[in-house]
C-alpha cells in the first residue's frame, strides 16, 4: 500500500474500487492489526527446519510491531480530522450529503496499492502467501514508516519521452487495437540487422514507417534512467560495445529480445545490464503512482479524474534462472547498481542458496563451470521486496516486486496443495520476464518453461485486495501479454526456442532475435586431422523423424559398426552419443539381443555403474558405448578408449561435439590407435539445419540440405 505525501500519514484512505464494484474486502486498519495472523508459505521440498526461521526475520516482525504502534495515535488523528472536515462541508443536517472522493494513498516502497486489502482478503478466504517464508500480516506499518522518510517521487532523465511512459503509462488504445489484431495475422513489418559479429531480425507490428528506425544507445547516460540508479551504472556498465548498443536499444525500449549469442564472456555484461532495466522499471512504476497519489490526495471533491497506474497484483518482475547460484549473481548485480542502506534476511538467502564456487578442476569446460559451480540446486523460488531504502528478501510472492524462480521451483509452487485452489494469479501482472539460460533449461525440462509461460498474464481468479479503479485499461482488456516484455538469453537457438518466440513473445513495441555468424562453422577449428562423414536420410516430417533416425541407424550405422574388423587387444572402441533420452532408450533395447557387447550411460545411470561402464569399455569388454547428451551436459566426462564416434543426431550445443570428436583425439596423441583408424560418422536429416550449421558452417549447411547427395566428408 503506497501512500502519496499530499495525504495523511498514519491513517488509510480507501480506494475509488470499493464503491465501483471491486473485490476488495472491506476491513478497518484495527481488524488486521488484532488479527496477528501469518500467511504460511509453500514448503520446498528440500527445506530444512532450519531454514524455516530467521533471527533476522524475527526481528524484522518485532520492528513493524512497533512502528505499528507509533502510527496509532496518527490514524487516530486522521479520523478526527476526517470528521471535522465532513461536517463543515455540510450547511445543515437536511442538505444531501456531496458526493466524497474515497482516496487510497499508497506508500512509498510499492508500486501497487495491494498489501492492506490483499491482506484482509487473505484472512477472509484463507488464502497463503506463496514464496519460502512466513510473512505478518501487519507488515503494513513499516510502510508507512517508509514514506515518512521518502523524499517524494525521483527526477528521471527524458522521462516524458521514455519508452515507459509510451509503452505503459499512455499506450494509445486505437494504435495498440490494430497491432494486436496485426499479431494476431502474424503481420509483422521486418528489418534485417547486422552488428557485433552477428544478424538480427527485428520486428514491429506497427505501419508507420518510422517504426522499423532504431536509435542506437552508446552507454548508461543514453536510456533515461532514475536518478538513484546514473552514477552506479556508469560505474559498474559505462559504455555498450556495438553489439550491446544494438540489445540494449530493444532491452530498454521495451521490446522483446531473444538473443542467442550469450557466452562466459558476455554473460556477466548481459545480467547487469538486464537487472539495471529491470530496477529502472521498478522505480519508474513506484514514481508513477506516488505523483498520482499526490494528485489523488489534492483533488477536490468533483474532481472525477481517474489515474490507472497498477496492475492487479504486485510482482511486475520474473527471472527465470537455472540455479541458486545463478540468482546469488543476479542479486549481487542488483545489490551494486542499487545502494541499499539495508538487506534484510541476507544472511539467511546466503546460507541457503551460495556455495563456494570451486568444485570444479580447470579442466571441466568454462561453460559448464559457470553453470554448476557453486550451489547448482535448480528447484528453487524466492521473492524479493524493494523498498526505498531496504532490500527484503523472502517476502511473499504478493508482497514482492522481484520473484526469481527456476522453472521447475515455479510450477511446483502453482501445482502444490488442492488442484482446485492452484495459484498463479500471482504471475497476473509480470510486466517483464528475464529468462537467463535457456539452453541449460533445455537440458532440465522444456515443458516446465512452456507451463510457467501458458500461466502469465492470467485474469485473477481472485481480487487479492485489488484497486480495480487504478488498473491500467489494458490489464483489464486483457491485452498484458502484449505489452509484456520478454527478454531470453541463450548460448545457441532450437526450434523449441523459436517456437517460444514465435507463440508468447508478442510484444506491441516490436522483437528482436539475434543470432551469431555461423560462416565457417565448428569444424574448420577443429585440428584432430580426423575424417568425419555426415550421412543425411530422408525424413518426410518431424512428427516422424525419430522413427525414420532409428531405421536408419540399424539399417546403415549398425551394420557397418557390425564389420568392423575386430582387434587383437582391446575392443571395438566405438562411442554412440544419442542427444535425446527417448532415442537412447529406443537404441538400447534393440542392442539386447545382439552380438555386440555394450554399456550404456545415461544421466539417470548411477555413479557405480558410470565407473563400471567406463572402465570396461576403455580395457574393451565393451565394444560399444551409448552415451546420451543430457549426461554430458551434466557431468561432462573425459571418456578413454574412444576410437570412433558415431553421432546418433547432431548435438544441439556445438560444443558437445567438439568434446566428443576430441575424445578420439586424445586417444591418437596417446598413440593408441593410428590416424586411419579413427572417424567419425554423423546421420542428420533437413529438420536439423540450426543444429548443423552452428557444426559446418553457414555456407555448407544449405547444400548438405538440399543437394541431391547424402554423403559429405570432411577431413
Amino acid at each position: 500500500m503506497s501512500r502519496g505525501r499530499g495525504g495523511a500519514r498514519g491513517g488509510r484512505a480507501r480506494g475509488r474500487g470499493g464503491q465501483r464494484g471491486g473485490f476488495a474486502a472491506a476491513r478497518t486498519r484495527d481488524e488486521v492489526e488484532d488479527s496477528n495472523v501469518h500467511i504460511r508459505d509453500s514448503p520446498e521440498p528440500e527445506q530444512s527446519p532450519s531454514e524455516s526461521s530467521d533471527d533476522s526475520a524475527s526481528d524484522a516482525d518485532e520492528d513493524e510491531d512497533e512502528e505499528a504502534e507509533s502510527t496509532s495515535n496518527a490514524y487516530a488523528a486522521l479520523l478526527r480530522s476526517l470528521s471535522s472536515r465532513s461536517k463543515s462541508v455540510h450547511a445543515g443536517p437536511d442538505e444531501p450529503r456531496n458526493k466524497k472522493r474515497k482516496l487510497r494513498h499508497e506508500t512509498a516502497d510499492t508500486p501497487d496499492s495491494h498489501d492492506f486489502d490483499e491482506r484482509a482478503a487473505w484472512q477472509e478466504n484463507g488464502l497463503g502467501g506463496l514464496g519460502e517464508t512466513n510473512d505478518s500480516l501487519s507488515g503494513h506499518t513499516e510502510d508507512e514508516a517508509a514514506l515518512q522518510d521518502d523524499d517524494g517521487p525521483e527526477e528521471t532523465q527524458d522521462l516524458d519521452d521514455s519508452a515507459f511512459q509510451t509503452h505503459f503509462v499512455n499506450p494509445d488504445e486505437n494504435d495498440l487495437a490494430s497491432q494486436i489484431k496485426r499479431i494476431a495475422d502474424n503481420q509483422w513489418a521486418t528489418k534485417k540487422l547486422e552488428a557485433g559479429g552477428g544478424r538480427g531480425i527485428f520486428q514491429t507490428p506497427s505501419t508507420e514507417e518510422t517504426s522499423l528506425l532504431r536509435r542506437k544507445v552508446k552507454s548508461t547516460r543514453d536510456v533515461g534512467l532514475k536518478a538513484r540508479l546514473v552514477d552506479n551504472a556508469h560505474k559498474e556498465i559505462g559504455s555498450f560495445e556495438p553489439l550491446e548498443q544494438e540489445i540494449a536499444t530493444s532491452i530498454f525500449g521495451y521490446q522483446d529480445l531473444l538473443f542467442g549469442a550469450r557466452t562466459v564472456q558476455n554473460a556477466n555484461r548481459l545480467r547487469d545490464i538486464t537487472c539495471l532495466h529491470a530496477l529502472n522499471h521498478i522505480l519508474m512504476t513506484r514514481d508513477k503512482v506516488l505523483k498520482n497519489n499526490a494528485k489523488l490526495a489534492a483533488a477536490t471533491e468533483n474532481d472525477d479524474a481517474e489515474y490507472r497506474d497498477q496492475g492487479f497484483t504486485r510482482p511486475k518482475i520474473l527471472f527465470l534462472l537455472e540455479t541458486k547460484q545463478a540468482c546469488v549473481r543476479v542479486l549481487d548485480s542488483i545489490t551494486k547498481l542499487h545502494s541499499f542502506e539495508q538487506q534484510e534476511n541476507k544472511k539467511r538467502f546466503l546460507d541457503s542458496f551460495s556455495q563456494p564456487e570451486d568444485k570444479f578442476s580447470d579442466d571441466k569446460p568454462t561453460d559448464f563451470r559457470e553453470l554448476f559451480e557453486g550451489n547448482d540446486d535448480n528447484e528453487f523460488r524466492v521473492g524479493v521486496k524493494l523498498t526505498r531504502k531496504t532490500l527484503k528478501f523472502y517476502s511473499t510472492f504478493y508482497n514482492s516486486d522481484i520473484i526469481f524462480a527456476s522453472t521447475l521451483g515455479l510450477r511446483r509452487a502453482i501445482e502444490s496443495g488442492d488442484p482446485k485452489k492452484r495459484d498463479y494469479d500471482f504471475l497476473s501482472s509480470i510486466e517483464m520476464v528475464i529468462m537467463e539460460q535457456a539452453d541449460a533449461t533445455l537440458m532440465q525440462n522444456w515443458e516446465h518453461a512452456e507451463f510457467v509461460f501458458e500461466h502469465l498474464n492470467l485474469q485473477p481468479k481472485d481480487a487479492h485486495g485489488c484497486d480495480f479503479s487504478r488498473v491500467r485499461s489494458w490489464y483489464l482488456d486483457g491485452h498484458a501479454p502484449y505489452i509484456r516484455q520478454t527478454i531470453v538469453l541463450s548460448a545457441y537457438l532450437t526450434p523449441k526456442i523459436n517456437t517460444l518466440y514465435n507463440k508468447h513473445m508478442r510484444n506491441v513495441a516490436g522483437r528482436l532475435k539475434f543470432t551469431p555468424d555461423y560462416n565457417s562453422g565448428l569444424i574448420e577449428s577443429l585440428s584432430y586431422g580426423i575424417k568425419q562423414t555426415f550421412l543425411r536420410f530422408e525424413s518426410p516430417s518431424h512428427l516422424t523423424d525419430p522413427d525414420a533416425r532409428f531405421k536408419f541407424f540399424n539399417s546403415s550405422i549398425l551394420p557397418s559398426i557390425m564389420r568392423l574388423p575386430r582387434p587383437l587387444e582391446g575392443g571395438l572402441g566405438v562411442l554412440v552419443f544419442i542427444p535425446s533420452y527417448l532415442d537412447f532408450v529406443r537404441v538400447r533395447n534393440s542392442l539386447v539381443d545382439s552380438d555386440l557387447s555394450y554399456a550404456s550411460i545415461s544421466e539417470y545411470t548411477d555413479q557405480t555403474d558410470v565407473r563400471k561402464a567406463r572402465s570396461h569399455f576403455m580395457n574393451g569388454k565393451h565394444s560399444l558405448l551409448l552415451y546420451t547428451g543430457r549426461a554430458h551436459h551434466f557431468h561432462r566426462y573425459n571418456i578413454r578408449g574412444v576410437k570412433r564416434v558415431v553421432f546418433y543426431g547432431v548435438p544441439e550445443n556445438p560444443k558437445f561435439y567438439d568434446e566428443v570428436v576430441g575424445f578420439i583425439g586424445k586417444t591418437l596423441e596417446r598413440g593408441e590407435i593410428s590416424r586411419a583408424e579413427a572417424n567419425v560418422r554423423v546421420s542428420f536429416s533437413k529438420w536439423e539445419r540450426l543444429e548443423l550449421e552452428r557444426i559446418v558452417g553457414t555456407k555448407r549447411v544449405g547444400k548438405m540440405i538440399g543437394d541431391k547427395g547424402d554423403v559429405f566428408d570432411f577431413v
